[in-house]
């Protein structure tokens, strides 16, 4: 019998996936843990993940559970078979991501199976959730701090937020962006010429406020917007409207493709980042390793990533054009200094590293978890 360790991660669509910060942390992550001598079981959702990824290790295994494929339900849903599967087969450790998994936490406690769980960000003040949805969150946010062996914050403002109102400490761990060389411009673009929007399409990311804003600077420069809801919510609706009608604007939905995506970061004019809650951005610190010139909402989050090397606005649609199409006015060197700042502090070795240690302390029972004093 192997004498290998087994971790599994349970919370994320599978691997490889491409949909958001958590599977791409995971297609990053699990290779270092199969590098660092794991056995990787990566629990998943049916029909989420690129099988034929080139990319793809053939070391981690993977596993797809059912689940209610709905914006309400899903995780909830998924998150239980997973840990039941989980359950059953006893992991040494489980990473979960999302602390809207902590209803189903005292199954694995129940298997003496230790849990490193990501908390995401505060999900209950996000403006696309229901009252239900956000006492969902809360109230798993309750038992994340009552079961779960280990935390881990992906922004220091996250970790503060943690210790003052659920008293639990925990692992600093962010998110990552990957170097890039020389890319090719889009096709139809000019270098530097264009503003860019890279975001989930929902209210909280700040998307109606800059799709107002984007008329007024389609005026002057091209506009790319790239992301939908998911869901074909109205704000799609208005972005293909915007995109029929105006010829200056341009709604290029999902981008999958990494280097295409990157390529749109790193020769635009100016990179909009509105998101207003959560921690740190997986999109924004990608931004950042592709030297975008960044104008971002200002927010607590948004300034502990980038503190110098961007230009903030409120959130409203005169305050985001204003910014933008003075900083399309200037030259400066922001942007390499956001690609030297995230080179630094966010980056995926020392992000994959912290991971593997939080994990593996964890595994033998001696995390970082204390609880915090009153």
């Amino acid at each position: 019998m192997s004498a290998r360790r087994t971790v599994a991660i349970i919370g994320t669509r599978g691997y490889p996936s491409y949909y958001g910060g958590f599977e791409t942390a995971v297609r990053k992550l699990a290779p270092r843990l199969a590098d660092a001598g794991w056995d990787v079981v990566v629990y998943g959702r049916p029909g989420q993940t690129k099988e034929a990824d080139p990319d793809r290790d053939p070391r981690i295994r993977t596993v797809a559970t059912r689940g209610v494929d709905s914006t309400s339900l899903s995780t909830l849903t998924f998150g239980l078979t997973a840990c039941l599967h989980a359950f059953f087969h006893r992991p040494d450790v489980a990473l979960v991501m999302n602390c809207a998994n902590g209803y189903w936490l005292p199954l694995l406690r129940l298997r003496g199976i230790p849990i490193v769980l990501n908390v995401d960000g505060i999900e209950w003040e996000r403006q696309k959730w229901g009252t239900w949805a956000k006492r969902v969150f809360r109230w798993g946010a309750v038992l994340t701090a009552r079961f779960a062996n280990a935390l881990v914050f992906d922004a220091h403002a996250i970790g503060d937020y943690w210790r003052r109102t659920f008293r639990r400490d925990g692992y600093f761990i962010p998110y990552g962006g990957q170097p890039v060389g020389e890319l090719p411009v889009e096709p139809g673009f000019t270098s530097g010429e264009y503003v860019l929007l890279v975001a989930r399409f929902v209210p909280e990311n700040t998307i109606n406020e800059f799709l107002d804003a984007a008329e007024t600077i389609a005026e002057h420069h091209p506009v790319v917007l790239v992301g939908t809801s998911g869901a074909g919510n109205e704000i799609d609706a208005r972005a293909e409207r915007l995109d029929a009608e105006n010829p200056n604007i341009h709604w290029m939905r999902h981008i999958s493709d990494d280097q295409r995506l990157f390529a749109l970061w790193q020769h635009a004019g100016v990179y909009f980042h509105g998101h207003s809650v959560g921690g740190t951005n997986p999109a924004l610190v990608q931004a950042m390793a592709c030297g975008a010139r960044i104008v971002a909402r200002d927010t607590v989050y948004n300034r502990e990533v980038l503190a110098d090397t961007a230009v903030y606005c409120a959130g409203t649609p005169e305050s985001i054009a204003e910014t933008v199409l003075g900083q399309m006015a200037t030259t400066d060197d922001r942007g390499e200094r956001a690609r030297d700042r995230g080179a630094r502090l966010y980056n995926w070795p020392d992000v994959c590293a912290d991971y593997e240690r939080a994990i593996a302390e964890t595994a033998e029972k001696r995390p970082r978890v204390a609880y915090v004093e009153a």
